[in-house]
């Protein structure tokens, strides 16, 4: 027998009396206007975020923001920016020098920003080694808090997944602020 079951057997044999595990119930944030929210605090987390105004184009209002980018990667239908599709490459390492990556987002979050990205695309160090992320997400598909988010991808089978709130960021060298210090240097969320 393991130590680690030995210890866990030991504490069986002291153990007198069993309670039920109690309910518990979390009062969650919500908001009146999720959307409103979550573009506010996308911002307020270094990135950006904007709603597609009826009828605007996508593909000129994402050339508008980066007219320089050269190397655009995206596997998004509809995105007729030039661009090359990244699953097309067996090889993440070929996926550095991405200037701009066009990717879908799942669902966002309003209580902090963040979007779920399950991988949707065959390399996911492209979601971290673009210099520029554009996600494009449904504004139907905003939840309140991270509590909803959860129970969203509890029922799925995501082999990865990652939440992305804004671009990189750290405060540890001289307690100063760094955004984009690895990983992409600006994240642009377009809500349609």
């Amino acid at each position: 027998m393991s130590s680690k079951n030995d210890i866990i057997n030991n504490i069986r044999r002291h153990v007198s009396t069993e309670y039920d595990m109690p309910e518990i119930r979390v009062e969650a944030v919500k908001f009146d206007n999720p959307v409103a929210e979550f573009l506010e605090i996308s911002r307020s987390v270094g990135g950006d975020a904007v709603m597609l105004k009826e009828g605007e184009d996508i593909n000129t209002f994402i050339r508008a923001l980066y007219p320089k980018a050269v190397t655009v990667a995206t596997n998004l239908s509809g995105i007729t920016i030039p661009s090359f599709n990244p699953d097309e490459t067996d090889d993440p390492h070929s996926l550095d020098g991405v200037e701009l990556a066009i990717v879908k987002g799942e669902f966002g979050v309003a209580e902090n920003g963040c979007v779920w990205i399950p991988q949707n695309v065959k390399q996911k160090a492209l979601y971290f080694i673009a210099e520029n992320l554009v996600i494009v997400l449904d504004k139907n598909r905003i939840v309140n808090n991270m509590h909803e988010a959860y129970e969203r991808i509890a029922a799925s089978d995501y082999g990865f997944g990652v939440y992305i709130s804004g671009p990189s960021k750290t405060a540890d060298i001289e307690q100063a602020l760094v955004i984009g210090a690895h990983g992409a240097k600006s994240v642009m969320i377009i809500l349609y």
